[in-house]
Formats: structure tokens, sequence, C-alpha cells
């Protein structure tokens, strides 16, 4: 179509120079070559419209440099719009999307998936433009031709569909008046010998199941996240003299709260009230008295902080990550169960930034969730301590001089040797062990 009206372009300049000029020949050369001029610009325009843009892998974090292309959330010749996912990259701390820069169609894919892939690499090709809008033809939409089908034999071959059919035969042929026909006794024959046909399929054998005592092994690649965790424990095993202190919790007290302002505060907040919230307020307030349980170490200097980043342990379907609850020493119950719920969230589907996980300065674990009775909590460096939670059990105590059933948790702490000692352990242990037996104290204690 552009050559055409190049073409008659040049045939209306040559006309009007062969009218208006001596020299025919000269102005025809001269329309020609300006002809060819916009021709070569448009030529020139075009293929600056449809140069596809190279996407990049984007840029993670300063500790990240790398990362393992999961899956494409897009093939060749899909269409995208701007800032919508095209694909997901794994690193070793989280999982990173890549989004289109512009609204176009995916031409190229210039990598696989497991591949590993840097900052900086090209990922994918898309050619910018509008993405073409998505027809869902139905069969009413379909065009007359289409809507045909069968329907175009010759005329004389072609039934009246819309006519009834034939009329059944009445009582007196099928006593004999009409004219026989074997029609219904062939039909009883074959449906007799489908009926055979279908039940020799269904007593044929099955698939034979695999034997039992069978010894198959699959093998899967550990994902970059997990060779994290792994190192990271390894880690801390290694570097951290490392010691747990445990002690029992009656709950009986922080039950009852629960159980008489749940309700009220999801009416109220639309948050639930747990019992994370209530173990985290416990912890800033005895970190505040002992506070190298909150210190770490950092070559030969011991670094001691006046505020609490609190990490919370969450598992997810790729591991354990303990995304950080900042400043958690000036929050309340509720404000904490907000942070708390929300990181979860974002953990669970996978949203959580590098920021999200970065320092920390004490831990809780609450392996209770799971039904876990007792547990040795490993510690995240360079924390000095962790607290491990536990689920509630029934039994039976000693309350003044009676035997009586009460809800018991059992608490975990371990902690590096290297910095605390046993006493300072097992006293913050305690305090953290009164405060939950007791919640009202807790509401003593200034912020």
């Amino acid at each position: 179509m552009l050559s055409k009206r190049i073409v008659a372009v040049a045939r209306r300049r040559a006309f009007y120079a062969r009218t208006h000029s001596q020299s025919t020949a000269t102005s025809l050369s001269k329309a020609w070559n300006a002809a060819g001029t916009q021709l070569v610009r448009a030529q020139f325009h075009s293929s600056r419209l449809l140069q596809a843009e190279v996407v990049k892998v984007p840029q993670m974090a300063e500790s990240i440099s790398e990362g393992t292309l999961k899956s494409w959330s897009k093939k060749v010749g899909d269409a995208v719009e701007a800032d919508e996912e095209v694909a997901t990259i794994e690193t070793d701390k989280i999982d990173v999307t890549v989004n289109a820069p512009v609204s176009g169609t995916i031409v190229e894919l210039l990598a696989n998936e497991e591949d590993t892939v840097v900052v900086g690499q090209d990922l994918l090709k898309i050619e910018a433009g509008a993405a073409p809008p998505k027809t869902d033809e139905s069969p009413e939409e379909l065009p007359p031709s289409s809507k045909k089908g069968d329907s175009e034999e010759p005329a004389d071959q072609q039934v009246d569909k819309s006519s009834p059919p034939p009329p059944q035969p009445s009582g007196a042929d099928k006593r004999g008046g009409g004219i026989p026909s074997d029609g219904p006794k062939e039909e009883k024959k074959e449906l007799k010998e489908d009926a055979k046909t279908s039940a020799k399929k269904e007593e044929a054998p099955a698939a034979p199941s695999k034997p039992p005592g069978g010894r198959n092994e699959t093998r899967v690649k550990m994902s970059r996240m997990r060779l994290r965790i792994a190192e990271r424990l390894k880690e801390s095993q290694n570097a951290a003299a490392s010691l747990t202190t445990f002690n029992e919790i009656d709950m009986s007290a922080l039950m009852d709260m629960r159980k008489k302002y749940k309700d009220e505060v999801l009416k109220e907040h639309d948050v639930k009230l747990g019992f994370m919230s209530a173990f985290a307020r416990a912890c800033t307030l005895a970190l505040r008295e002992l506070p190298a349980v909150n210190a770490s170490i950092e070559g030969d200097e011991i670094v001691y902080r006046d505020f609490v980043d609190l990490s919370v342990a969450v598992a997810t379907p790729k591991g354990l990550v303990t995304p950080v609850v900042r400043n958690a020493e000036s929050m309340g119950f509720l404000q904490i169960e907000k942070e708390i719920a929300a990181l979860g969230k974002k953990a669970k589907d996978g949203k959580l930034s590098l920021e999200d996980m970065t320092g920390g300065t004490f831990t809780i674990s609450n392996g209770g969730v799971f039904g876990s009775l007792f547990g040795t909590p490993i510690i995240n460096l360079p924390q000095s301590a962790v607290l491990g939670m536990h689920t509630i059990k029934e039994r039976p105590v000693v309350v003044n001089g009676q035997i009586v059933i009460r809800p018991i948790m059992i608490v975990a702490l371990t902690y590096d040797h290297r910095l605390l000692d046993g006493r300072d352990a097992v006293t913050f242990l305690v305090k953290v062990k009164e405060y939950i037996e007791d919640p009202r104290k807790m509401l003593l204690t200034p912020f």
C-alpha cells in the first residue's frame, strides 16, 4: 500500500512537470528522485517503529547479582501490557518479578527456565505497540461461510430439516396390517453387540500398579533459597556456642484474656488477637531489662541496641523466612498483631522484599502451630538468642498445694554462650514467663 501511494505521487509530479516545463525528461527524473527519497524515509520510519525493545534482568539488591529463571508467565507471541509480569527470578533470599516496560508483543525469549541469569543480562524482546484486543469468537459470531458447514450439498440431495419426522406405524401396522420390516430386530442385535463390547472393555485388566516394597528414588534440584537456608543454619551451628534453656508457662490467664476480647478486637480493629503479640511484647520488655540478649558480636566488639527489631519465623512453601517487625519495643498488642499478619501474608504470597528480612536483633519461632511439644531452635546469626514457642497441652500442676489441670506451654531459649551467661539467659526466660502468666504486668510497664 505504501509503495502504491509513492508511485502515484511520482506520477502526479511527473505529469505536472511535463505540462509546465520544457524539459520533460529532467522533470520526470527529479520526480522519481523525490519519490525515492520519500520511500527511503518511509522504510526507515517503519523499521524504527517495528524495532523490538530488549528487556534485561533488573537490579535485585546490593548483595544479589544473579538468580535462577524460575518461570515464564508469557510465551512468544503473547501480548503484554506495561508493568505486566512476564517472568519470575528466584534468588537465595527473595523472588524477583520481571515486568514489561512497555505494552506490546513478545517476539523472542533469550533464556530458558532454570537458567542462571545475572543482573543486566538480556532476557527477552518486546515489539512495542498497542496490544491486540482479545477476541473470543463464539459459534454465533462465526462468519456466514463457516456457519454453512456441511449444508452445502447439491440441491437434489438437500433435505428440509425443518419438516417433521415421518409418522410412526399405527397399531394395525404393528399387528401385521402394514409392511413387515427387519429394522427393530437389527437394532436389537446391534444394541446387544454394543453391550457385549462395552462389558469386555470394562473387564480389561487395569494398568499394573507399583509392586509393594518398591525402591524408587526421585532427585529434585534444591532451590536457591533452600541452599541459602542450609548454609545459614550450618554456619550458625559452626560459629555460635549454642545452649538451650527451658521453662514452663501457665497459659490460663492469657487464654482467658484472649477469649474475652478476641471478638471485640476483631470487630473493631479487623485483626485476630493471638498469642504472638503477647510473647512479642513480653520479649521486648524483658530485652529492655537484659540488653545483652538483644546484642550481637561483631569482630572483637559487642554491639548493644536500644531498639528491638523482632524477627518472626514464618514457614512458606519454599522454606523458612524471618521477616522483621521494626521497633517492636514501641508497639502495643494490636500494632504487633497487624504487622505480623501483614508480613505473614506477604511471605506466603512470595511478595517479601529484601528490606522486609534485613536486620533483626531477636527472633521468635512458633513451632506450636504444627504441634511441636519440645524443640531447640537455632540462632539466627548475628543475633545472640532465639525464643521457641511450642504447643499448649493440659498438664497436672501443683497450685497452692493442690493438684490442678492447667494449659501449659514449654518455651525454649537458645542463646550464644560466647556472649550470654546462663544467668542472663535463664533470667530472661523467667521474665517472659512472669509477663505471660500475668499479662496485666505488661500494661503497667511504660513504652
